[in-house]
């Protein structure tokens, strides 16, 4: 197809030169050759006249010989190139003086001085005397108001497209010149027109395809320069929404995925006889708990759908935040059991009221306490302390499990990354839980910060304004 295009281009290129040339070589020749005949039948009509009026009325006086004439004549032959006739009244020759190759009659026969009419000359052979086409003036020659004779100048054709030539030459090398320019000019076009915007077609086929990653070359700051940079930023967007979107669903997946395995474990439990039926109230409060996070994870999820935003939707309370440690902490018993790992709470004496998302600060407390059982050793234990300080309250979640790296230390926060140490672990995990925990503290514009030692444990603190 781009072969095809380019033969289409040159062969539209070649025409367009032949019809350039061949327009030049007969409309613009023939132009400038009636120019040239009117140009010279004026010269040899002045001429003629100029003849006619000063020297040859004096034949007819007696004043000038023949021989003058004919003398004259010859002068004029030389310095007009053309053939010259001295008729009478009747088309009778007096006396003539031709050019190489042409002879005069003795008489014109059926001459008629107004076959000129209106026009200056006439072309032709003149009643077939010239082997060759001639531009024919004739001026008359009186004396006492009479017209006695003829003067008749006739010039080759010939003579006139010699003269046209050289003039045409100019004219080739001004239509070469145009046609090179006209070259250059197409080329540009092709190079600064035709290949951005095939650039730009390209990048539309491919953005239509679904490949988002591919980027226009912007090299240029015009106009077709300007559309490929909105088109790579628009490519950029849509792609950023496009991760957003995949954003979203991975968090609600991974938001899904705790409460239902906490649900199916106490069911299972139940249904096998671990936990006795006098447990059953306190484990179905806990099951209740989750079916009631879920829903409200669907509330978000729902409500995620009807806003097109980037940011978290917070829904701010007061309440406080030790009964939701508590709670929350209670939901992990069964995690915590058949590893041996026990939940120390260190928890201020009186109520901590703080003013966050309540839901969102327990997906927080959630995945942290999470995180902390599946990377702490069995026998080992969790501790989650609160702590004030001015109108702060800090969180602490601290394990004595495998510790994270310090290299890695800032990478823990980026999607999907799980460190060397707990993939071996963390066979579930989709490296979701700590970008969703930095983000929600983020959107209530607080603080979280890790500390660990590679094989001691890790300690994850973030704060909440008090309310």
């Amino acid at each position: 197809m781009k072969s095809m295009l380019h033969l289409k281009f040159i062969a539209l290129y070649i025409i367009f030169g032949f019809l350039c040339l061949f327009t030049t070589a007969t409309l613009t020749a023939q132009l400038v050759e009636n120019r040239l005949m009117e140009d010279t039948s004026r010269t040899l009509y002045r001429e003629a006249t100029l003849i006619a009026s000063d020297y040859l009325p004096s034949y007819f006086t007696d004043d000038s010989s023949l021989y003058a004439v004919q003398a004259q004549l010859a002068a004029m032959r030389l310095y007009l190139d053309a053939s010259l006739w001295f008729v009478d009244s009747a088309g009778t020759m007096i006396t003539s003086s031709n050019i190489e190759n042409t002879s005069a009659p003795e008489a014109i026969e059926e001459f008629n001085p107004a076959e000129i009419g209106g026009n200056q000359y006439i072309s032709g052979t003149f009643h077939g005397y010239f082997e060759e086409d001639v531009i024919t003036v004739m001026a008359p020659v009186t004396q006492g108001f009479y017209t006695k004779g003829y003067l008749l100048i006739h010039s080759p054709v010939s003579s006139v497209e010699q003269r046209c030539a050289p003039l045409m030459q100019p004219v080739y090398i001004t239509l070469s010149v145009i046609f090179v320019f006209s070259l250059i000019f197409l080329l540009g076009v092709h190079f600064f027109v035709y290949r951005p915007v095939k650039k730009i077609a390209e990048a539309a086929q491919q953005y239509a395809l679904g490949n988002l990653d591919y980027e226009i070359p912007v090299s240029t700051h015009d106009v077709v320069g300007h559309l490929s940079a909105s088109l790579n930023y628009m490519a950029a967007q849509l792609k950023d929404m496009d991760d957003y979107q995949k954003k979203i669903v991975a968090n609600v997946s991974h938001d899904f995925r705790s409460p239902l395995t906490s649900i199916k474990g106490y069911v299972e439990a139940m249904a096998d006889g671990t936990i006795p039926p006098e447990m059953y109230g306190k484990y179905l409060n806990i099951i209740l708990f989750e079916t009631e996070r879920l829903t409200d994870l669907t509330r978000d999820l729902l409500t995620l759908n009807e806003f097109d935003t980037k940011e978290l939707l917070l829904s701010k309370e007061g309440f406080d935040i030790q009964e939701v440690i508590k709670s929350t902490a209670e939901s992990f018993e069964a995690v915590c059991t058949p590893k041996h790992i026990s939940i120390e709470l260190l928890l201020m004496p009186n109520t901590v009221r703080v003013y966050a998302d309540r839901r969102k600060i327990q997906q927080v407390l959630y995945n942290l306490i999470d995180n902390a059982i599946k990377f702490s050793e069995n026998n080992s234990s969790v501790t989650i302390e609160v702590t004030l300080k001015n109108d702060k309250a800090f969180v602490s979640i601290k394990d004595r499990g495998i510790g994270i790296p310090r290299k890695e230390q800032n990478k823990i926060w980026e999607r999907f990354y799980k460190s060397d140490l707990s993939r071996g672990k963390d066979k579930k995990g989709t490296g979701l839980g700590l970008s969703i925990v930095k983000e929600v503290i983020q959107a209530h514009n607080e603080h979280i910060n890790v500390i660990s030692t590679e094989g001691v444990g890790t300690e994850f603190i973030f704060s909440l304004s008090r309310a």
